[in-house]
């Protein structure tokens, strides 16, 4: 073998170590190679000398993890599908047709009984990693395949667990789940009953084939003493299983366990806790059943189609919330089943009015006792089921519509309405009326009986007045007893008639007595009815949710009229200042959907909104506030900053100021509203570093929105979400995750303007990788993905309109971009990067775009790197090739795509 070809052997090694090249462009180019030699024999040698390096490697680190994924990708490459006919051919000259692979497989089956734990560990990784990149229908040799089998089946016994892990991994293409005899399969159920290590119970309910045989075995996982072998049990019985088969097979079978008892059914399934579980699990039992069989039974309704009170319980309630919106959807077909179901409108909301009414309210010491607090909460979840159930009504006919309107105003004013069923109940309320001035005026009237409720005021008497006909009662007191005392003398001395006389003064006196006894009383008795307005903070929450579902429902093109800006003074601005969170943060959230209504309002209160959302300390008042501020913007743009005097916006704007901002800002806003701009944003990039996740979240996709809207182009911007993005420390936040990724692609394809703003934010953000401390979570970010990301978002043939096809393309002014960072420090190690990022732009087929960018990659002369160089050179011949113009988006890079050790690494 030549030096060259041992200097391939070896540099593709040492390329293959770094994640960010492409390791089908090394598997192209070795393989170009190896096809070239007569004599294989040395190649094979050299190759497995320098494997045997990261084989004696224990510990996963990258580089020995990207070799060892680079020579399996190499080794199957080889490997050629069966044709058709030629099976037989193909089977006498396999060996021959795969030498490498034979080759490869035969050091590593001859290397699995070493001392040492790393390499049978890296033998079982590199067997599972070759079986599992070969095809579908791939063929080996039937010896070599039980040799194989037979070295895995050593292994899985193995005292470590990584290599027990790794040698069941590579044996699930090996096992034949119809053969009940199969080695495999008994190894895999010996080791789920047997082995130690939850892990490699783990690793085999992965790759386990369901069956007749382990279908047993699997499930006795889900019992398993690790939560996570029985999260992974479960998921395995679940892919075993579509949904047709749920509501086929499983269900009735469920019900016949339970002698079709359908409540005890959903006792089982926790309905208070798993509501909507329940729902979905009757709506499929219903949909598979006929309708002439749907149980009715479990209702016990009597005459009156209700529920007797005695009767109500959870799972009964939902059966019938469940079984009668069913019905609702079949239209015209459930009407008469419907009817059997529900009473007349105005005797339901009868019976709803008096269950909620009797839920109880307890008091702090009553809060204290678990059993006391269980019963209200389960009167409160069937009193919830019970108003789903009015959108199931009859409300068709006018005077029962009317009732049901009247008794769920009640309902709200009703003290002992629970809180949690204020939102509904205003909801049901909103839906039966059908315009939005009857359903503010509703509104209004409830907000105003809940806050100012009428209650009777006594007029105290006049305290002279009081004081004298006290005087005069005591005196006719006095009297009274002085005539019985008389009248007792009188008896004891027999004199009658003067007994007599005083008797009848006695009555007399008794008779005054009860005057004024009478007249006191009256005096005292309820003289008139007022409003005494309540400012506690329970119902100050009850008026704030209630306009809340309003606004909710309300038309955006409603405008806020006289009695909506009476109750925004008279309610939501002053509970903005209140001690209460709860209340606050309802009075934020009223505040900016009211300004979503009117202009006027929103230029009025942005200034409120944006000191709320910095200041307050409690997180979800500031989301609030956030959410508002982003929902303005997005419909009135960045104008309404512009109209706000600057000294109103200082207090919004964060102790220091960002470098990176100024200057970026191309929205649509005037040139006056820049410094507001300019704070708002700035306070925004601030959040992006929150530490409360739920308001960085927001933040990010309250810019994205904004930016993909087109209300701001912020390079700077742009640069933060990115990074956030690859930033480690968002990993575990699932929903920023998806929202940027799918911004991002949105946003490039949308228009040039938005690939322009990504090209332009392309060196600040390698930048910011490239120079990151070592302590920086983005120190762990792979620079290379990043590029190549940044690189497919900008190119041309990724736009949804392309206008024209021959005009200067993004690429071309990101490869001037480029060509200056390589000028700028020639010496540095990220040349190699940006050497290849040269080589994967699809540059524009315009001649002199073409010379001019030639003529500026002949000034890349002070590189010293060979590599940067000799790619530099290759992409300016493709470039002064005018007659055969290659796709330079197609274009390999296959001896040239290696980076050294950056900054970054």
């Amino acid at each position: 073998m030549t030096a060259d070809s041992e200097l391939e052997i070896k540099e593709a090694f040492q390329r293959a170590q770094k994640g960010h090249n492409n390791k089908a462009k090394l598997v192209a180019s070795l393989q170009n190679r190896y096809n070239k030699l007569e004599d294989k024999t040395l190649f094979h040698e050299e190759f497995v000398h320098y494997l045997k390096y990261a084989m004696i490697v224990y510990k996963r680190e990258p580089a020995v993890e990207n070799v060892i994924e680079f020579v399996s990708r190499f080794a199957t490459s080889f490997q050629t599908p069966p044709t058709e006919g030629g099976e037989e051919e193909e089977d006498d000259e396999e060996e021959d047709e795969n030498p490498f692979l034979n080759y490869i497989f035969n050091f590593l089956l001859e290397s699995h009984k070493a001392n040492s734990h790393a390499v049978r560990f890296r033998v079982c990784q590199l067997i599972n990693k070759l079986l599992g990149s070969m095809a579908e229908n791939a063929q080996i040799d039937d010896d070599l395949f039980d040799r194989i089998h037979q070295t895995m089946l050593v292994r899985v016994t193995d005292k470590f667990p990584n290599v027990r892990i790794q040698a069941a991994l590579a044996m699930a293409r090996l096992q034949d789940p119809q053969n009940h005899d199969c080695p495999t399969v008994k190894a895999y159920l010996l080791i789920l009953e047997n082995d130690s290590n939850p892990e490699v119970r783990r690793a085999v309910l992965s790759c386990i084939a369901p069956s007749s045989i382990t279908l047993p075995k699997i499930l006795k996982r889900t019992r398993d003493v690790k939560e996570s072998v029985r999260k992974l049990a479960y998921q395995v019985h679940t892919h075993t299983l579509n949904w047709e088969v749920v509501c086929v097979r499983l269900l009735p079978a469920w019900l016949r366990l339970l002698q079709e008892d359908i409540l005890d059914l959903l006792h089982r399934l926790d309905v208070e806790n798993c509501a909507q579980t329940a729902l979905d699990m009757l709506s499929a039992l219903f949909t598979h059943t006929p309708q002439d069989q749907l149980l009715t039974d479990p209702l016990q309704l009597d005459n009156r189609r209700l529920i007797p009170g005695d009767c109500l319980s959870c799972e009964r309630v939902l059966y019938w919330r469940a079984l009668c919106e069913f019905m609702k959807t079949k239209g015209d077909d459930g009407e008469e089943m419907l009817d059997q179901l529900l009473p007349e409108a105005a005797l339901f909301a009868e019976y709803l009015y008096g269950y909620v009414k009797a839920v109880p309210l307890l008091s702090e010491e009553q809060r204290g006792d678990f059993a006391q607090l269980e019963l209200v909460m389960t009167k409160e979840f069937i009193s919830q089921q019970l108003i789903h159930l009015i959108g199931c009504l009859d409300t068709n006919e006018e005077g029962g519509r009317k009732r049901v309107v009247v008794v769920l105003q009640e309902m709200l004013v009703l003290p002992q309405t629970p809180p949690s069923l204020v939102p509904l109940l205003t909801e049901k309320l909103l839906s039966l009326i059908p315009d939005d001035p009857r359903r503010i005026q509703t509104v209004a009237e409830v907000i105003s009986e809940v806050r100012e409720p009428i209650v009777t005021v006594s007029q105290p008497l006049d305290e002279k007045e009081k004081r004298k006909k006290q005087v005069k009662l005591a005196e006719v007191k006095v009297r009274v007893l002085e005539a019985k005392q008389a009248l007792d003398d009188c008896i004891s001395n027999q004199e009658f008639s003067k007994a007599a006389e005083l008797k009848e003064s006695i009555t007399d006196l008794e008779n005054l007595r009860n005057n004024i006894l009478q007249e006191e009383a009256a005096e005292t008795q309820p003289e008139d009815e007022t409003r005494v307005e309540k400012t506690d903070p329970e119902t100050l929450l009850r008026c704030l949710t209630i306009c809340s579902e309003l606004l909710k429902q309300m038309n955006i093109k409603t405008r806020i009229g006289p009695t909506l800006s009476a109750i925004l003074s008279s309610l939501i601005l002053p509970s903005v200042a209140n001690a209460q969170p709860a209340v606050r943060n309802m009075a934020v959230m009223c505040l900016g959907t009211c300004a979503l209504h009117s202009k006027d309002l929103a230029n009025t209160h942005l200034v409120l909104l944006l000191q709320v959302t910095p200041q307050l300390d409690e997180a979800k008042i500031r989301i609030s506030a956030l959410r508002a501020v982003i929902d303005l913007l997005l419909l009135y743009g960045f104008t309404l900053l512009a109209e706000q005097p600057s000294s109103a916006l200082k207090e919004t704007q964060p102790s220091h100021s960002l470098d990176h901002q100024e200057g970026e800002e191309k929205g649509e806003e005037p040139d006056e509203g820049n410094n507001s701009t300019q704070s708002i944003l700035m306070m925004m990039s601030e959040f992006l570093d929150s530490e409360v996740p739920e308001l960085r979240t927001e933040t990010a996709e309250g810019l994205a929105k904004l930016m993909y809207c087109g209300r701001i182009s912020s390079a700077k911007l742009l640069s933060r979400l990115v990074l956030l993005w690859y930033n480690p420390v968002t990993e575990d936040d699932t929903r920023l995750r998806h929202c940027l990724g799918v911004f991002f692609q949105l946003y490039a394809r949308e228009s040039r303007s938005h690939q322009e703003c990504v090209e332009e934010c392309f060196v600040p953000t390698l930048r910011t990788l490239l120079n990151a401390p070592a302590t920086s979570p983005l120190a762990e970010v792979d620079v290379t993905n990043v590029a190549e990301l940044l690189v497919e978002l900008t190119r041309p043939s990724a736009l949804i309109n392309r206008a024209d096809t021959q005009e200067v393309c993004v690429h071309d002014y990101l490869a001037v971009r480029v060509c200056g960072e390589i000028l700028s420090d020639p010496s540095a190690p990220e040349v190699r990067l940006y050497a290849k990022i040269l080589s994967n732009l699809e540059l524009s087929s315009d001649v002199n775009t073409r010379r001019d960018l030639v003529t500026l990659l002949q000034q890349i002369t002070q590189v010293k790197d060979r590599i940067c160089l000799r790619a530099v050179a290759k992409l300016i011949g493709q470039l002064q090739d005018s007659n055969d113009q290659p796709d330079l988006s197609a274009v390999a890079l296959q001896p040239l795509d290696g980076n050294a050790d950056g900054k970054h690494t």
